[in-house]
């Protein structure tokens, strides 16, 4: 029998190796044409119950199965790391890398011929492509959908977005603790991820528009039972790809990346996703930068009207139409004529594509905001650059100079920031350091710093935030992220002091700071870098080898791809 399919190097021979291989799968209740030369497809599943935004994963895995048996192939279920933000502590992001290791080992170890990602939380869409990447075999993602609408006292309130207002009000003393408290229930009424335009709805419309998912994976609510369908036919599809054998790398070209950046800017999406796509480019050999960040998003116009950026929710944007009718309005921004997983073009996938509701899905000329797409900003502050979200930004804040309120990292922020002597007032820069991939570690999403209360109180709400962390993607404001080189290895970042004049230009893609080189040259040399958290263990592997944010905070020894060789025989 020719071996079409690399499985078959398990379980074809008639030896004492492909007696143990077939013979323990048999236990599995594995009939004899299981064997046969069928592809073997894994079910990459990250289920856990750490990660609520991924609970119902059980169920979706078996429609998953039902799809792959009808069209000729054989499911076969494992589980890899599942990076749940809600829970993981010190940050999810510390272990996006992690994850991606277990799920690139995980497929090249076993015996399959393609591979269905079941991704829903923020970091487990990136952790799984950049892990599959890294393979090349066939693949195709499934995100879990996000969850249903929340209602709160006759409101519709977002997962990140309101926490973020409503923790602001508490401590402004506008609600109650007790009023806070009455919205957790509220806000969380299914299963599924979060339900505003954040990281992990970005990422699903980032899988979406890479065409590594099928049309409308972003936009099914994780209890709409047509999820289940796409489920069904997400099983039916990944047994053509392995048959045909169309790797990633035929799907994540470099055009499907700038559709996906401009797709970003369109739906109002996630800074994070800046340096998700830059990591599973960099695992793919694309050559993907900020500048293409910055090119491909100029001019972009936000034209879904979704939380944090409007006012609507997933749930509604379902409603609407979906990614496919957003693909559609921008189409003539697109490169529409690539291949995707569902067999069709860009163009044939979102051709039928209608707009059910224009106040969720505005058209292209009645735009939320003429500029969506992430701006990339460059100055001595941030020489390998930083990055803004505009469609979540107060327009007055975007040309502004102010002195900086300079916090030395996390710790020193929550200590200070409700200190009623801090001297800050509403022209002030919120600066905080070492942050950063090496200096949390992880980068974690603290970049929206909350505003000093004393300002709260005046009803302040937004004002210039400066860092080398992330921020939510639920999360709003005139937010500075991702500065690179970051603190803790010595940036510019790390020089900054209390009453330094800080410059933002927007518009003209500029972050200043008005210090001459003469005096950062001489602070540079009684700086000290800070001392890792942990000197041994996963820690300090990541921070010895994490790449900066402009590289996608990828693990040096991790960039690239190494296929999926059949290793040799363990027994």
């Amino acid at each position: 029998m020719t071996k079409k399919y690399r499985s078959q190097a398990w379980f074809s021979g008639i030896n004492k190796d492909g007696f143990i291989h077939r013979s323990y799968m048999r236990g599995m209740g594995l009939p004899n044409e299981s064997f046969d030369g069928r592809p073997i497809i894994g079910i990459c599943n990250t289920f856990s119950e750490f990660t609520p935004c991924n609970a119902h994963f059980r169920d979706l895995a078996q429609h998953i199965k039902t799809g792959i048996l009808e069209a000729g192939g054989v499911p076969v279920e494992f589980p890899v790391f599942s990076c749940g933000e809600s829970n993981l502590r010190p940050t999810a992001m510390l272990f996006r890398n992690l994850a991606s290791m277990d799920v690139e080992e995980s497929i090249r170890g076993n015996p399959m011929d393609a591979v269905v990602l079941m991704a829903g939380c923020d970091k487990t869409t990136p952790s799984l492509l950049m892990g599959a990447a890294s393979t090349n075999l066939p693949t195709i993602l499934i995100s879990g959908g996000p969850m249903l609408n929340g209602h709160h006292q006759g409101q519709i309130i977002g997962n990140g977005t309101n926490t973020w207002k409503l923790s602001e009000d508490v401590r402004a003393g506008v609600i109650t603790p007790e009023e806070f408290m009455l919205a957790e229930s509220d806000m969380n009424r299914s299963a599924g991820h979060c339900n505003t335009m954040g990281t992990a709805s970005s990422m699903a419309c980032m899988a979406e528009a890479l065409g590594i998912a099928l049309p409308m994976n972003a936009a099914w609510p994780a209890a709409d039972t047509r999820r289940n369908l796409l489920a069904r036919m997400t099983g039916r599809r990944i047994v053509a790809l392995a048959e045909n054998n169309i790797s990633i790398s035929q799907i994540l070209t470099k055009s499907a990346f700038e559709n996906a950046i401009k797709i970003l800017g369109a739906v109002g999406g996630s800074t994070n996703a800046v340096v998700h796509l830059l990591a599973i480019a960099g695992r793919l050999g694309v050559d993907l930068s900020l500048d293409d960040w910055d090119r491909c998003g100029r001019g972009i116009p936000t034209i879904v009207n979704l939380m944090p950026a409007g006012k609507y929710l997933m749930e509604d944007f379902c409603y609407a139409g979906g990614l496919p009718v957003v693909m559609k309005e921008i189409s003539h921004l697109l490169n529409v004529n690539i291949v995707t997983v569902s067999g069709k073009s860009v163009a044939e996938n979102i051709a039928k594509a209608k707009n059910h509701n224009q106040d969720v899905i505005l058209p292209i000329d009645k735009s939320l905001t003429n500029e969506g797409g992430i701006v990339v900003l460059y100055g001595n502050l941030a020489p390998d650059g930083a990055v803004l979200k505009p469609s979540a930004a107060t327009p007055e804040l975007l040309v502004h100079r102010g002195p900086a309120v300079v916090f030395e990292n996390i710790d020193d922020f929550k200590a200070r920031i409700d200190d009623p002597n801090l001297d800050v007032d509403e022209n002030s820069i919120l600066v905080m350091k070492n942050c950063g991939p090496k200096g949390y570690p992880g980068m974690a999403e603290v970049g929206n710093m909350a505003l000093p209360k004393k300002l709260l109180e005046k009803g302040i709400r937004d004002m210039i935030r400066i860092s080398d962390a992330r921020m939510s993607g639920t999360a709003f404001g005139t937010v500075v992220l991702h500065c690179a080189p970051e603190a803790a290895v010595g940036g510019n970042l790390a020089l900054v002091k209390n009453g330094d004049m800080i410059s933002l230009d927007v518009p003209n893609r500029k972050l200043i700071l008005e210090v001459e080189e003469l005096e950062l040259t001489e602070r540079r040399t009684k700086w000290v870098a800070p001392e890792p958290d942990m000197n041994s263990g996963y820690q300090s592997l990541y921070t010895s080898h994490v790449l900066q944010a402009n590289q996608g905070v990828d693990l040096d020894f991790l960039v690239g791809c190494r296929g999926a060789e059949v290793p040799r025989e363990s027994h």
